[in-house]
């Protein structure tokens, strides 16, 4: 559970893009989301890597990012 700390003279606008924020860097939406379906371990695997080699990549300036 997200929970926002607000000041009593704090906007609830303020408090609401706290919220969003906190919602955000929490990534509960993606893990909803990927709990939807179901991939395989090799599936999922191969992802994994192919994201390290592409970060590996960038780092090593051979891809402008």
């Amino acid at each position: 559970m997200l929970i926002i700390d607000s000041k009593d003279c704090e906007n609830i606008d303020k408090a609401l893009k706290k919220y969003k924020k906190k919602f955000e860097k929490s990534k509960v939406l993606v893990q909803l989301r990927a709990r939807q379906s179901y991939t395989k371990p090799s599936v999922k695997r191969r992802g994994e890597v192919l994201k390290a080699i592409y970060k590996q990549k960038i780092n090593s300036g051979q891809i402008e990012a």
